[in-house]
This record gives structure tokens, C-alpha cells and sequence, in this order.
């Protein structure tokens, strides 16, 4: 029988359980090991406290960001938080590590630091019952190792500059959660529509976007990573208020769309070289080449074969398939085009929607 995977806690709830130590130890003398956090939801969370301390006029407690059995970038992390008397009310701040915006339309303003609002609520829950009345603290939130593994997220797309983000909504982290990874991908649509774009481009990831800004010329904040879920990022656009979105990536990944695979891990769904196949027969390829193409151990070998028996208008074809797989998939809600790229940034396909949305957007083909 498999074994059930091991729920992790988010680094919002990790800083409102260091929150809470540090503040029963600057106001009562008392050390916990372990602390006690709601979340939104009712849910009480029990967070193990590595260290906690008095410094001066200030206590100081550290948790250690456990992911579970999730591929956590944060994982491991030392989440800090130093607590100082104050006047009154909390107030919640940052240190080293975690990361400042820059960019509008994330759900905290531009300028400051990226403390999400539930996490920021999390902490003045769990701080408020152990303050004298009238009293008051300030608290800071560090993440040591922050900078470093800001660099393995998204927070640069984001722009979130110098660390990374204190999040979660529920405090907790489910195991392999691929919803929490889609729903981490939707702020850039947000961002870009913050900054007036009602056309975007969706790629599968940072070589599409390299693509997209340095070889077509698009803005920067106009391009989104979709990563896998390209349905999940097309019906986001939808809901979002979108209007034309210019699919950019690697062939391969959108052949797949083309076949009408709109979650696109090969573990998932993998109909490249069979839908490569099926359009150089229906431009005219003999069994011979159709079965060199199915035989192929990668697209890209697939690609050489079409080269070498001039079939390379399948591209354009498979391109402008994929713009209308994905128009029907959101039910005719959005205008799409398709541009696909060879890994050495060639432009292989561009059908007439993406050149109709590309002139649009000013872009360099």
C-alpha cells in the first residue's frame, strides 16, 4: 500500500509560529518548542520551534520552512522573526531575505515588502493573545537563505526583487499540490493587465520568454509563463478579462496543443511525433518517412527528418491547429496565435492569428 504524502506547513504560517515564540519569550520569559496557529480556515497548526532567545530588548525565535513531502523551493529554510516592544497595534515588517515588490498588480502594493495579506493576518493572530493590554510589538520577518532561493522562483518574473515571498492561505502545504502551482502562475496575469495589457503571451517557460522579449521584441510584463497548464492558463485568461493571447514556445510542447493536449507534461500526454506524423502524411510523406518520424527518440530528430524530405510547411499547419485547439478549448472566448521556435531560437511557424495579434504588439517578425 502506498504511503500517504506528508502534508508541509507555508512560510506565512512558519513566521506566525516564530512570531508568537518570540513574543511569549519577550513578554513572559517563557521558551515554547512548539507553537499554536489558526488559520483562516479554523484550523489549528502545530509548528516546531527551533530556537528562540532574548537579545537585548528584543526576542528572536526561528522555525525551520518544512515543505513536507512537496518539491518546496523553500524548503529547509530558516524563517527568523525578531519581535520588539512597541506603543501599541502590530506592525509587521521585513528583513534580509524576504523579498520587496516592484511591479503592481500583486495583492501587496508596489514598494513594499512580499508579505502576503492571510499571512499578515496569520501572524497578528497568533501574536495578539499573548500581548499586555495596551501593548504593542513590532515584528520582523527575515529569511536568511531568501535571496538565493528567490532566484529558483518565479519572483523575478514577478518582480520581487531581493528575496522571497512570505505566503499561503491556509497554512498549509499539500503534498505535490499542482493546484497551488497554477495558482502561482496567475499573478502574472494580474501584473500584466496592471499594466495595461489586454494581449499577453503564454509560454511554457523561461526559453519561451527569452524568445518572446529578445528575438519578437515583446514587453517583458506582457509575456506569462503558463509552464504545463496551458488550459488551466488559457481558461485564467478568460476569467481574467483577457482578450488575445500569442501562444510562443518550443515546437514540441505546442504540437502537443495542437493535438488537443492542454496539460503538457509528458507524463501527462505526449502526441508530438504522432501528430508530426499524421500532417507530413497529409502533405504527402510516404510510410517510409511517417515511420521515421513515429521512430524518432525526440522532436527534434523528428524536425530533422522533415527537413531533409522538405516538409517543413507541417509547422505552419500544426501552428495554426494549435490556435484553434486552443480558441475551442475556452469556447471561442479568446483570439489565440501560435508561434513555434526551433532550441535554437529559429522561428519555425508563425500562423496568420499570431501575426494579426504580433503586428499588434509591435514585435520584430
Amino acid at each position: 500500500m502506498k504511503n500517504k504524502m506528508r502534508s508541509g506547513i507555508t512560510t506565512g504560517a512558519s513566521a506566525a509560529a516564530a512570531a508568537q515564540a518570540a513574543v511569549i519569550m519577550l513578554f513572559n520569559k517563557h521558551e515554547i518548542t512548539t507553537a499554536k496557529v489558526i488559520n483562516p480556515q479554523g484550523r489549528e497548526i502545530i509548528v516546531p520551534i527551533k530556537s528562540v532567545a532574548i537579545c537585548g530588548d528584543y526576542a528572536e525565535a526561528v522555525v525551520v520552512k518544512d515543505g513536507g513531502d512537496d518539491p518546496d523551493t523553500t524548503n529547509g529554510l530558516e524563517i527568523v522573526v525578531s519581535v520588539q516592544k512597541a506603543a501599541n497595534g502590530i506592525e509587521i515588517t521585513a528583513g534580509t531575505g524576504v523579498g520587496v515588490v516592484t511591479k503592481p498588480g500583486l495583492q501587496v502594493p508596489v514598494g513594499e515588502f512580499a508579505i502576503n495579506p492571510v499571512p499578515r493576518q496569520m501572524i497578528a493572530d497568533a501574536v495578539r493573545a499573548y500581548l499586555p493590554e495596551g501593548g504593542g510589538v513590532r515584528v520582523q520577518v527575515s529569511v536568511p537563505g531568501g535571496v538565493a532561493a528567490a532566484r529558483r522562483t518565479l519572483n523575478p518574473k514577478l518582480g520581487i526583487e531581493g528575496g522571497i515571498s512570505i505566503l499561503g492561505t491556509t497554512g498549509i502545504v499539500e503534498p505535490m499540490s499542482e493546484e497551488a502551482f497554477k495558482s502561482s502562475l496567475v499573478p502574472q496575469i494580474s501584473m500584466a493587465m496592471a499594466y495595461g495589457f489586454t494581449t499577453i503571451c503564454l509560454t511554457p517557460g523561461r526559453l519561451g520568454e527569452g524568445w518572446a522579449t529578445e528575438r519578437l521584441g515583446i514587453q517583458s510584463e506582457a509575456v506569462v509563463q503558463m509552464s504545463n497548464f496551458a488550459g488551466f492558463m488559457l481558461r485564467s485568461c478568460v476569467e481574467m478579462g483577457i482578450k488575445k493571447v500569442l501562444l510562443i514556445g518550443h515546437h514540441s510542447k505546442l504540437t502537443k496543443i495542437a493535438a488537443g493536449c492542454f496539460h503538457t507534461h509528458n507524463k501527462v500526454s505526449d502526441a508530438r511525433l504522432e501528430t508530426l506524423a499524421a500532417f507530413a502524411g497529409l502533405l504527402g510523406a510516404q510510410p517510409p518517412v511517417i515511420r521515421n518520424i513515429l521512430e524518432s527518440t525526440t522532436s527534434e530528430g523528428a524536425l530533422e527528418i522533415l527537413r531533409e524530405n522538405e516538409l517543413m510547411e507541417v509547422l505552419p499547419l500544426i501552428a495554426a491547429r494549435a490556435s484553434e485547439r486552443a480558441i475551442e478549448h475556452v469556447f471561442g472566448e479568446l483570439f489565440v496565435g501560435t508561434v513555434m521556435f526551433a532550441m535554437n531560437g529559429e522561428v519555425l511557424a508563425a500562423d496568420e492569428n499570431s501575426k494579426a495579434i504580433g503586428r499588434e504588439m509591435n514585435w520584430k517578425i
